[in-house]
């Protein structure tokens, strides 16, 4: 990262990913503008950093947390941002109700433009800026009994493809990271539809997800969060418009 402090904003701060990005930008003395729903977990942590943690409740898919946020920043130029949040719910094809696709759209890729109408003005007129989506690996492979995932993550793919190109002589990147199966909460759903449909139980279910890695073992929230602070930092500027897997063995494609 560069000597100098700046200020990184991360969604869905409070858990998981999230939470492991805003540490490691923390512990590297930045300042973070650590984002969430439920800020409990994150005053967990930001008691640690008085001066340098800022704590943001809020839910980012309310069609309003572009403007939230902007204010919040108090005319300062952040860095970069971390877009993630939960995903959909499980499910295949004949499982999910049409309504619950239209929820998808809003809550997969929507909400994500909106924002980004927001904060790449910010990044231009600094000619600098580095925004890391957090997605899934169903973008490289598709996961079964994630058709919601499967289907909507592609278009925020193609949107951070072609976005990427459009701002690539601003100094900004634009990157995907597409996790596989990590240590995290958000397996359980995975565990659970597994679980059920085979009727087996939560454990087996998990040893099911473990061997499908390929190396033995889930990965975990601290190894994905140094990727994405160097993606995050001045050393990655020659990287934009990818979506890098970070999912073990899962992925079989050449291209994976």
């Amino acid at each position: 990262m560069s000597a100098q402090p700046s200020l990184f904003i991360v969604l869905g701060a409070g858990s998981g990913f999230g939470e492991a990005i805003a540490r490691h930008l923390l512990a590297q003395d930045h300042t973070v503008i650590a984002v969430a729903r439920h800020t409990e977990s994150i005053q967990s942590y930001a008691s640690a950093y008085p001066a340098s943690c800022e704590v943001l409740a809020a839910d980012v898919t309310e069609l309003g947390f572009g403007d939230k946020l902007i204010a919040f920043l108090k005319n300062r130029t952040p860095q970069g941002i971390v877009i993630n949040a939960s995903g959909p719910p499980a499910g295949g094809f004949f499982d999910v109700s049409p309504q619950q696709w239209e929820a998808a759209y809003h809550n997969v890729l929507h909400w994500k433009v909106l924002l980004l109408h927001k904060i790449i003005p910010i990044f231009k007129s600094a000619h600098y800026g580095r925004v890391v989506m957090i997605e899934s690996v169903s973008i490289k492979q598709p996961v079964p009994q994630l058709i919601l995932s499967n289907a909507l993550r592609a278009g925020v793919a193609g949107m951070v493809r072609t976005l990427a190109d459009e701002v690539a002589d601003s100094g900004i990147t634009i990157n995907i990271m597409a996790p596989g199966y990590h240590d995290t909460q958000a397996m359980q759903r995975l565990y659970n539809r597994k679980a059920e449909t085979l009727s087996i139980s939560l454990e087996d279910a998990r040893a099911i997800f473990t061997a499908d890695t390929g190396t033995g073992t889930l990965g975990t929230a601290a190894d994905f969060a140094s990727l994405a602070v160097w993606l995050l930092s001045p050393e990655s500027r020659y990287v934009t418009g990818q979506t890098i897997s970070i999912a073990g063995n899962l992925v079989k494609g050449i291209m994976g």
